[in-house]
């Protein structure tokens, strides 16, 4: 998992990854969505950029919507890790 190209290649697909599942920003229904990308995440493509701009930039194949969703994949799945790793400390 940690060599892995999945965050990477869905990104460029045009696909998030959450905790709620992922969503895949190329579809039409966000268009107008103008809320965050995921709001439970502190990331930076999170933070700056709605669904209809992650949005647009999919559906014209911008380079930009591929490098922001791959930056919020690595996060998520990073958090993902370091929560599980947690959890396992705790007991």
């Amino acid at each position: 998992m940690f060599d892995c190209v999945l965050p990477t290649r869905l990104a460029r697909h045009g696909v998030a990854m959450t905790k709620h599942g992922n969503i895949k920003l190329s579809n039409a229904q966000y268009a107008n969505d103008h809320s965050p990308l995921d709001p439970d995440s502190d990331c930076y493509t999170s933070r700056c950029f709605t669904k209809a701009y992650l949005h647009h930039l999919s559906r014209e194949n911008e380079m930009l919507g591929a490098t922001l969703l791959s930056l919020h994949n690595i996060w998520y799945l990073q958090k993902l890790v370091a929560d599980i790793r947690e959890e396992i400390i705790q007991g």
